[in-house]
């Protein structure tokens, strides 16, 4: 489980390096900044309220709310093997704050280059301290998706969709960057592939942490079957985002076999415990597949997401989740329709509370910053400083 913990905390560099790459160079420090503060913040609000409110204890089970009070509260012989066989309450605590940290991250890439930085900061508080704890504890804290039949061994829905709806709402309240659809879609390129290649392999090798700790145990042979599952899932997404990315554009797109990689990750996520290698490589070929028709979606719609969060994290999530009703041990019809269930009420539940937060930051401080800093760069205006000194043009 600690082990684990250290991978999961290895994805923030990756999600940090895959962001700044992806966006271009006079946004850099911004992005970086958000990625170290979205963790810092999503630590500290997970730890005051955070991890009580997703699991508020037996006394809720089959609820919607529950709250254990704040802070950590110790149980009694909570640091030995009598608080559970696998694993003590800190270390419990450590791997759960981890995954929080992650759900305001994927809206971090999905806003980049446009969202005022305070803006998004209070977004991140209110959203990982009260929004992700409360929809955690429908499923694994005991409440009413669990007592339903709803299944997300690792977060599909509970941890990659809550950030991917709340990534969508923003997106439309803020509407696309300059120039971006301008009559014909317009591709504004990252200033750096290396650091994208970078961070996808960070989350890849990070994700045997996020799957493999979520087994709760040492188990040998669950625990091997999950990053087996999880390996050939992340192959076969970029597999998939290959064949169809050159289909569709007749070239060798290496931002779309990127993608394809978390693409397969998101998508097996819900069910990595439950699949054959020959399911988790079906599941993963068609995220690849999902993930390349995603993007397109989403340029036709005109909602301008530089990174690719949303298809990512919230579309293949999606699909992730309805997939443990048709692959591997539980598949059946009950089961879809309870994974069903658990989509479309998470998916309304973020939906509504990160209109509202996000909706009422923008009548009051405002969400995006002006033209004048957006063409010039977050990094001069938000910051005063530049990822490049030595290659900043002249101003002069």
């Amino acid at each position: 489980m600690m082990v684990s913990i250290f991978l999961v905390f290895a994805m923030h560099l990756g999600f940090a390096t895959l962001e700044a790459g992806l966006t271009r160079s006079k946004n850099t420090i911004n992005i970086l900044f958000k990625n170290v503060m979205v963790l810092s913040i999503g630590l500290l609000t997970y730890t005051f309220i955070g991890f009580n409110l997703m699991y508020p204890g037996e006394d809720f089970a089959g609820g919607f709310f529950g709250f254990a009070g704040f802070g950590l509260s110790l149980p009694e012989n909570g640091l030995t093997a009598d608080y559970n066989p696998g694993y003590t309450y800190y270390t419990d605590f450590l791997f759960q704050a981890m995954f929080a940290a992650t759900a305001a991250t994927i809206v971090s890439g999905a806003v980049a280059e446009r969202i005022k930085l305070n803006a998004f900061l209070i977004f991140s508080v209110i959203y990982v301290g009260l929004v992700y704890p409360i929809v955690g504890m429908w499923k694994w804290g005991g409440g009413f998706l669990d007592e339903l039949g709803f299944y997300d061994f690792a977060g599909s829905t509970l941890v990659h969709s809550v950030g991917g709806w709340a990534a969508l709402v923003a997106v439309i309240l803020l509407g696309p960057r300059i120039g971006k659809y301008n009559g014909d879609t317009k591709a504004i390129e990252g200033h750096n592939i290396p650091l994208v290649l970078i961070g996808v392999f960070l989350l890849w090798f990070g994700w045997f942490g996020f799957n493999g700790g979520s087994v709760l145990s040492a188990d040998p042979g669950l625990v091997s079957l999950v990053l087996v599952t999880t390996c050939i899932a992340a192959a076969a997404g970029a597999v998939g985002a290959f064949f169809t990315s050159y289909a569709i554009f007749k070239s060798y797109d290496i931002t779309m076999v990127l993608n394809g990689i978390l693409a397969g990750l998101v998508g097996i996520t819900a069910g990595a415990d439950l699949m054959s290698v020959t399911d988790s490589l079906i599941i993963g070929l068609i995220a690849g597949v999902i993930i390349v028709l995603g993007v397109i979606l989403l340029d036709k719609l005109k909602l301008d997401d530089p990174v690719g969060a949303i298809a990512v994290h919230l579309v293949c999530g999606i699909w992730g989740t309805l997939a443990v009703g048709i692959f591997g041990d539980k598949a059946g019809v009950g089961q879809f329709l309870d994974q069903l269930i658990g989509v479309a009420a998470v998916g309304a539940f973020c939906l509504v509370t990160s209109f509202i937060i996000l909706f009422t930051i923008k009548k009051t401080i405002g969400l995006r910053v002006s033209e004048k800093e957006e063409i010039e760069g977050l990094d001069l205006h938000e910051h005063g400083m530049s990822a490049y000194p030595d290659f900043r043009m002249n101003e002069h």
